[in-house]
């Protein structure tokens, strides 16, 4: 029997490449997110909350969430953790790349809670990375920007193979490990077919640029 394992869940290509390595080693029963005090956007990303539950939905997985400020997250991730734990589950499932912070946190969290954590895509190569998620045929849109990098011409774009070499070229990192960028995965295998959006209004915050993402239909 598969060990028991939720996703740690941005709705962006790694979280998406981290469960598409680990799919056939674990029983994946779960995406986790941490969302905004009053539940509108997800934490780390900006989504909306039907975007990411629509993954979910598409993937046959059920969404769990909890609502949280900066200064509370470590406490609600934990109680996040618990309400998962309780379902039987083992192991997590997260997308870093580095820095070795992130892995030291997600080890610490999920180990406060008798978890383990997982980190498929843990040091390797960021352009070796972000081809092989294209090679899956999937499409991740660019929603965020970090304005010192990248200018808001990029959000609603595709990441390509194309602009991936283009980052390479422009000292950007091509997995946005640096903040450079964040996206949201609109087709994956996975989900059996692409999620319509569309595009909103343009936020500026914190130095970054963000593009608004809504369900079509």
């Amino acid at each position: 029997m598969k060990p028991r394992a939720v996703v740690s869940w941005s709705g962006g290509k790694d979280c998406c490449l981290a469960l598409h390595r680990v799919k056939d080693q674990f029983d994946i029963v779960g995406l986790i997110t941490m969302m905004t005090e009053d539940s509108r956007r997800s934490r780390s990303h900006g989504l909306r909350p039907e975007l990411l539950q629509k993954q979910a939905r598409l993937l046959g997985i059920p969404h769990f969430t909890e609502d949280a400020a900066w200064a509370d997250y470590d406490d609600a991730f934990g109680r996040l953790l618990s309400r998962v734990r309780a379902d039987r589950v083992t192991h997590v499932i997260f997308g870093d790349i580095y820095p070795d912070a992130n892995r030291i946190w997600a080890e610490k969290m999920c180990g406060g809670q008798g978890l383990t954590a997982v980190e498929p895509l843990w040091a390797e190569p960021t352009d070796r990375l972000a081809y092989e998620f294209l090679s899956t045929q999937s499409v991740a849109l660019i929603t965020t920007v970090r304005d010192a990098y990248l200018d808001d011409s990029y959000l609603g774009r595709p990441l390509t193979r194309e602009l991936v070499q283009a980052f390479v070229q422009k000292g950007i990192d091509p997995c946005g490990e640096r903040g450079e960028f964040h996206t949201f995965v609109t087709h994956y295998g996975g989900f059996g077919r692409p999620i319509p959006v569309k595009t909103g209004a343009i936020h500026r915050a914190s130095g970054c640029s963000a593009i608004d993402l809504e369900l079509m239909g």
